[in-house]
């Protein structure tokens, strides 16, 4: 075996099995585990050492133990070694065992009385890893009834039912974390400071020359009252300013110039202007738009009470 497997085989073989196993098992983030960790660098080094000179000592006592042979032991081992591959022993007794063939000397006793036009049947056993490889499929094939058809395990359609069912609630808790995926149905409103600066900042470069630096409005419409054309809120507002106002008179749509988490600090801070009431606003355009979502106040629930109600 080892005029197949030289020592500049066996050692880098090695040692490069031993390196890929570490950096498997080693958790080390985005870098590589002998980087990292400089200890397994020294490992390595020490392992690549050891494997050197365990080859030395070995040739050297091999080559110790040839001298010791006598002269007839010594031209039977150079004769193994000169063989080649199919040749040598090792692999004879390897493919013996696999087909269990038997000489041609002993073909007149594996002779059937069977000729079919010259043609002649041996009785050979049938080969070993045909027979084990046979009884595999057997054992495989229990398993595979009992396991599916007894107890209604889980077959390979019904997994990937399964798993894209999950993969979508996965994608959907996805969506509602992920700012440059944000849409009008998983917007929510931002009421911190660094956020409403920052779409102030946004508003002022990109919206100010349509509904003035206060949102009083001038082309655009005045954004402090509480009409609306296209539905106010943070969602529909989101919406507006993704896809753009009225078709051919109203606003641009922004998605290719904002990303998402911007549109969101913008609207959020056009609602933060509610009712801030600035110097010659331009006159309220649409509708008064009340969020059916949000909780009833008691000041909302005694306009809706019941006015035929009997006075005492």
């Amino acid at each position: 075996m080892k005029k197949f497997f030289p020592v500049y085989v066996r050692v880098p073989l090695i040692f490069f099995i031993v390196f890929a196993l570490m950096e498997y098992f080693i958790d080390s983030g985005d870098k590589p585990a002998f980087v990292k960790y400089p200890m397994v660098s020294l490992f390595l080094f020490v392992f690549l050492f050891i494997l050197i000179a365990i080859e030395i000592t070995l040739s050297a006592v091999n080559r110790v133990m040839f001298q010791l042979l006598s002269p007839e032991e010594k031209a039977q081992k150079e004769l193994e070694e000169s063989l080649s591959f199919k040749e040598s022993t090792w692999f004879k007794n390897l493919m013996h065992k696999l087909t269990k063939t038997e000489p041609i000397e002993k073909e007149a006793d594996l002779l059937m009385d069977h000729d079919y036009d010259g043609i002649k049947e041996l009785d050979n056993n049938l080969p070993p890893w045909w027979v084990y490889l046979f009884y595999i499929c057997i054992i495989f094939g229990v398993i595979y009834v009992v396991r599916y058809d007894v107890l209604g395990a889980d077959d390979q359609e019904m997994e990937l039912k399964k798993e894209m069912a999950q993969a979508k609630i996965d994608v959907e808790e996805y969506m509602k974390t992920a700012p440059d995926l944000m849409d009008e149905k998983t917007v929510v409103l931002l009421t911190d400071a660094p956020s409403l600066d920052e779409g102030k900042t946004i508003f002022t470069t990109n919206c100010a020359a349509c509904h003035r630096a206060d949102a009083g409005g001038q082309i655009g419409p005045n954004l402090t009252d509480d009409k609306w054309i296209l539905g106010g809120g943070i969602k529909n507002l989101f919406h507006t300013i993704t896809n753009g106002g009225r078709d051919g008179k109203g606003m641009i749509a922004w998605k290719g110039t904002l990303k998402p988490k911007e549109i969101q600090k913008v609207a959020s801070y056009i609602l933060s202007l509610q009712g801030s009431n600035p110097k010659d606003p331009k006159e309220a355009e649409g509708e008064v738009w009340v969020d059916d979502s949000a909780p009833k106040t008691d000041a909302a629930a005694a306009t809706t009470k019941d006015t035929t109600e009997v006075k005492k």
